[in-house]
This record gives structure tokens, sequence and C-alpha cells, in this order.
């Protein structure tokens, strides 16, 4: 089992920014990847970035060269970077840990985002 727990939502101006965390922990070692997914009201959930084990990201278009994905593993924490917030961006964001095809992928509780224009 691994447990996700997010902090470091909240309201923000349109152009400001936030940063997001996700601390994991349990049975850590299975994870694969790690990445943030955000679902608007009315929306379906959709990934925002993603970070392998072996570090390789990759991104949603609509959020390229505003929000960066990083990991401390010291730590266990995966963060999201969020710059040049737009109003668009406002969602909850969920935190996802994948183990790989064989298993079922882990979830935060989510982290409210909301951008103001």
């Amino acid at each position: 089992q691994v447990q996700l727990v997010e902090s470091g939502g909240g309201l923000v101006q349109a152009g400001g920014s936030l940063r997001l965390s996700c601390a994991a922990s349990g049975s850590i070692f299975s994870i694969n990847a790690m990445g943030w997914y955000r679902q608007a009201p009315g929306k379906q959930r959709e990934l925002v970035a993603r970070i392998t084990s072996g570090g390789s990201t990759n991104y949603a278009d609509s959020v390229k060269g505003r929000f960066t994905i990083y990991s401390n593993n010291a730590k266990n924490t995966v963060y999201l970077q969020m710059n040049n917030l737009k109003p668009e961006d406002t969602a909850v964001y969920y935190c996802n840990a994948d183990p790989g095809p064989y298993a079922v992928d882990y979830w935060g509780q989510g982290t409210q985002v909301t951008v103001s224009s």
C-alpha cells in the first residue's frame, strides 16, 4: 500500500504561482511513476504532469512552459511548481502513484487550486 498526502493548493490571482507537494509513504519501492492530475467541474480528470522513477517527465500541452514537476527522493515527495497560472487552471489537483501495469494506481485526496481573473 502507498499513502499520498497533498498540500499547497489555494486561491491565487491570474499570473501568480503555487507549488503543490505530494508526500508518499508505505510501499514506495513499488512505484514506477508519479504524477499530478486535475479535474475541473463538469470535466473529466486529466493528466497534468508525470515523472518516472528514472526522472523522465511529460506534461499536458496546456501547461508546458508554465508547470514543472520534480521530486525529492530523500523526502519521498513530488512537487508541481505552477507559474503564470490562468483561470482555466482552476481545478482539484490529485497526486497519483503508478505501480505499473499489474496493480491499481494510488490517489491522494485532492487539493483545490482556484485562479481568479
